[in-house]
């Protein structure tokens, strides 16, 4: 009997690690100013379960860490290398060659997607000429390398490129401006059997209105429902994905493949981006998917993407200070939060770290105690902050510090992002080096990892992406 039990104990163990919720991936940017080794992290994903992954390039060390993997990825094309690959196919083929035919047989590639984002209404049509035939080119050299059958090729969207005039899902409706130009990309996508992917952010309504009901962004049914021709939406993401559905209904897509390219929520740089917040929200789409109940309108499993991996200290913050903070994991590996990866219950752990991290030495630079005039500090500590990441200080944030603990924070940072060379803990002779772990309760001083590669492609800044649809809805409520 107790042999029984403890083989059933073992089993639930096994099933918590490895029975994700379906159609779960994640997204894996690289805009760190130190990165993490590519095998590491892919043994890390290998530790928690999770078999697909969403990149924002091909670079060479990560896709040769996937190699052999047997995780399914979706690499990236920048957008700024859209207008080659619309103007010439040879550079279509170039690509595809380099990306995409060199790993075949190692890495199990499914999508590649053209651009990110592209539509972006404050990229004021930049990419709009360049996106279809850059996709188009992509798709035919990719059926001409004989993977057509296999790898399709895609546009990831924001999900303001549809509307709602009444601020009612089933009035949703892509933009005027651009519909053209979807019908153009939505024809592409059927003929070729290719998904439509969307990105969606249910944090970006609070960050946007201080008047959004805040229950509503999550999955817990705490604020009033939306209704909308006898269905009662309880989220945000329900409502957001069926204005999508709605939209492509009227254009004659209904029946199109969703997945939802990227879904998450930062931990830190703005009042509603915490840790506590941000378990919140995942608990919630963590279930949702887990019971594989789709929408209202499309009662199936979802194709989910979280974003993100990792904390990225290089992606700009024009957007706003969280843009720094989505990842689930922190800047070294660590995990930030319990997760539950199957939504089904079977254990709420942390998840697995990533291993065989390296560390600089064990040291940061403060303010000196010797210091007593704050007002001095102002142009250092700005100075600091220009040329390193200061976004977890401020109110609501989780480095909420006096003027002594702000400098500190700022000098450290900085000194972190230098890899500790001496010459950058300075500041005019107020800075001093200190073996003393200055980090107090939520507030991290980190000590920064040795750096195994240059900063590369990530997300855009999401808070760009404020859909007409999210800045509507909460009126509806």
């Amino acid at each position: 009997m107790a042999r029984a039990v403890f083989l059933v104990w073992v089993l639930s163990v096994i099933l918590a690690t490895t029975n994700l919720a379906q159609g779960l991936g994640v997204n894996w940017g690289a805009m760190a100013s130190h990165q993490l080794p590519p095998k590491n992290v892919v043994q890390m994903l290998k530790d928690n379960g999770i078999k697909k992954v969403k990149l924002f390039d091909a670079e060479p060390s990560t896709m040769n860490a996937l190699a052999g993997s047997g995780i399914q990825v979706m690499v990236g094309i920048p957008n700024e290398k859209l207008e080659k690959l619309a103007d010439s196919y040879s550079e279509a083929q170039q690509w595809v060659k380099e990306n995409v035919t060199k790993w075949l047989g190692s890495v199990s590639i499914s999508y590649v997607a053209v651009g990110n984002e592209p539509y972006l209404t404050s990229y004021n049509g930049t990419y709009v000429k360049t996106t279809y035939p850059a996709l188009k080119n992509i798709q035919k050299a990719i059926r001409e390398s004989g993977a057509g059958d296999k790898i399709k090729a895609t546009v990831p969207f924001n999900a303001d490129v549809y509307e709602s005039s009444s601020s009612k899902p089933s009035d949703g409706r892509f933009r005027k401006d651009i519909k053209n130009n979807m019908v153009e990309i939505l024809r592409h996508l059927r003929d070729n059997k290719s998904p439509f992917v969307v990105n969606i952010y249910p944090f970006l309504s609070l960050y946007q209105s201080s008047d959004f009901p805040k229950e509503f962004a999550f999955f817990e049914g705490g604020s009033k429902p939306v209704s909308d021709n006898n269905i009662e939406y309880k989220n945000v993401f329900d409502a957001n994905c069926d204005t999508l559905i709605n939209a492509l209904k009227k254009e004659g897509f209904g029946n199109m493949e969703i997945i939802i390219g990227e879904a998450g929520w930062p931990t830190d740089g703005d009042k509603n981006a915490n840790i506590k917040n941000a378990k919140k929200f995942y608990d919630g789409l963590l279930k949702k998917l887990g019971k594989e109940e789709g929408t209202p309108l499309r009662k199936e499993k979802l194709e989910v993407y979280l974003f993100g991996l990792f904390d990225e200290d290089q992606k700009s913050i024009a957007p706003g200070d969280f843009e720094r903070h989505w990842g689930i994991f922190r800047y070294d590996g660590q995990p930030k939060f319990p997760m539950d990866l199957s939504g089904k219950g079977n254990g709420n752990q942390m998840l697995k770290a990533v291993k065989g991290v390296e560390y600089l030495e064990k040291q940061w630079c403060v303010l000196n105690s010797d210091v007593k005039n704050m007002s001095q500090t102002d142009a250092e500590l700005n100075y600091a902050c220009a040329g390193a990441d200061c976004t977890s200080l401020g109110t609501g944030r989780s480095c909420d510090l006096d003027q002594h603990g702000k400098v500190s924070y700022a000098f450290n940072s900085y000194f972190q992002n230098r890899d500790q060379d001496v010459r950058t803990c300075n500041f005019n002779g107020m800075a001093t080096i200190t073996k003393n772990n200055p980090s107090v309760g939520d507030c991290l001083f980190p000590v920064q990892i040795v750096n195994t590669g240059a900063p590369r492609h990530g997300a855009v800044g999401v808070a760009y992406a404020f859909s007409i649809f999210v800045g509507l809805l909460w009126m509806m409520i």
